[in-house]
């Protein structure tokens, strides 16, 4: 199935080459996928993923490894942000 990948500020370096549209690409991946299977696959560090949604919706670190993503969902992902 086909996915919207979204990385942020510092995240982008992890997104893969080609066809990306600034900080989204369409990428392929298993039905049974999940965001942390993911951010796995895209050697995104966990402890950098701060942010995670699917569709928009919040996605906390205790369920990214249980939540199936669809077809055409959208996973973004933020990394921390400090400054003021």
């Amino acid at each position: 199935m086909r996915i919207i990948l979204k990385l942020y500020a510092g995240l982008l370096e992890h997104l893969p080459p080609g066809g990306s549209d600034r900080h989204a690409v369409e990428v392929e991946v298993p039905d049974d996928a999940t965001p942390s299977w993911i951010l796995e696959r895209y050697d995104v560090p966990p402890e950098m993923a701060h942010l995670v949604l699917v569709n928009g919706v919040f996605v906390p670190p205790e369920d990214r490894a249980s939540c199936r993503l669809s077809e055409h969902d959208e996973l973004a992902v933020f990394p921390p942000v400090a400054g003021g």
